[in-house]
């Protein structure tokens, strides 16, 4: 049996905007999409991922900050400068762990994102 790899996450956000500008911070490009009458989101490549952000319908309240997501990045403490002139909140500065070099930031719904330099 091979091993399952992820294809597709999905966030959904009542700021669409802010949450896609942070995450090209984060050097994801995002471009518009929309399939038939479903509502315009961004989409774009991680790695073999594709990370699509979408509106939250209206009326289903606030985002769901309780997912933790993770990003390789090439140049973390260049990540994290950038995220920081974007108003990101660091929760764990860049330190060297088990798993690497690592930083944790908020994106704008609350979702801790972990930053590792690739």
């Amino acid at each position: 049996m091979t091993k399952p790899s992820l294809r597709l996450l999905v966030l959904r956000t009542s700021g669409l905007e802010q949450l896609r500008r942070f995450y090209e911070c984060l050097g994801v490009a995002l471009g518009p999409e929309r399939h038939g009458e479903g509502p315009l989101h961004y989409s774009g490549q991680v790695g073999n991922a594709v990370l699509e952000l979408y509106p939250l319908p209206e009326g289903a309240g606030q985002a769901d900050a309780t997912t933790r997501v993770g990003f390789a990045v090439a140049d973390l403490n260049g990540v994290l400068d950038t995220l920081q002139a974007f108003g990101a909140n660091v929760i764990t500065p860049p330190q060297q762990t088990p798993w690497g070099y690592r930083a944790v930031v908020r994106d704008p719904d609350g979702r801790a994102v972990e930053l590792y330099q690739d």
